[in-house]
């Protein structure tokens, strides 16, 4: 069978995720290097971090963690682009799963009942084929044995990328472009809503606030990438 895969390797070579080398028999998405070089930012140690400090006076949240550092040209941002872009669903599953793996160990996020993934327009899930928050939060949640509700948060109508866009501009960009249903699938819970990226954090604040307007329920947020000032 190796030979087999050997001669396949030869006209589709298998490269890193992260930097593009070729990867190794032993390694999987990220070559070894990428995996040790990860920009951690180790958020999940302390709950007063600059995820946190994005959202003062905007949301109330009970903790707040992001996985990487993203920056502009940054490995991160070539991940996340292969990731959305180029259909490698591998790239968020992996990198979920490590996150989750940190979050179990942070008292901030024990008490969790249910994962929710910021939405994509249908629309949008038509062209692209998958949410990428749906990806990297059902990869966490087999690592944090939780619930993942994917039928409570809705975004009604398509937005404009937000990317180059003003913090003013995110926001209108995403007022009243979200909706919630069935809310009595978290109604008294604690949801750590997820996204792949967090910049100014106007997609989550409009999320969340929705999300809070559910009587009992209260919010945590998680992302894979955090584009720090």
């Amino acid at each position: 069978m190796s030979l087999i895969d050997d001669f396949i390797g030869l006209f589709f070579p298998i490269v890193c995720e992260g930097c593009g080398n070729l990867l190794y028999k032993n390694e999987d998405t990220f070559c070894t290097q990428c995996l040790l070089s990860l920009p951690k930012t180790n958020f999940h140690k302390y709950n007063d971090n600059p995820v946190m400090e994005t959202f003062w006076g905007r949301v109330k949240l009970e903790s707040a963690s992001a996985f990487l550092y993203y920056t502009k040209a940054g490995k991160v941002q070539q991940m996340i682009h292969n990731f959305k872009y180029h259909k490698k669903t591998d790239v968020g599953k992996v990198l979920g799963r490590m996150f989750a793996s940190d979050l179990i160990t942070s008292p901030y996020f024990q008490n969790i009942h249910a994962l929710v993934p910021v939405p994509l327009h249908w629309t949008k899930l038509k062209t692209r084929g998958f949410n990428q928050s749906e990806i990297i939060v059902r990869a966490m949640a087999e690592v944090m044995k939780i619930t993942v509700e994917t039928e409570v948060l809705f975004r009604r109508f398509a937005t404009d990328t937000q990317t180059k866009k003003s913090r003013m501009k995110r926001v209108e960009n995403v007022s009243g472009k979200f909706e919630v249903k069935n809310p009595d699938k978290i109604m008294g819970k604690h949801v750590l809503l997820v996204d792949d990226i967090i910049t100014t954090g106007s997609t989550i604040e409009s999320c969340a606030n929705l999300l809070l307007g559910i009587e009992g329920v209260k919010v945590s947020l998680a992302s894979l990438g955090f584009a720090s000032k």
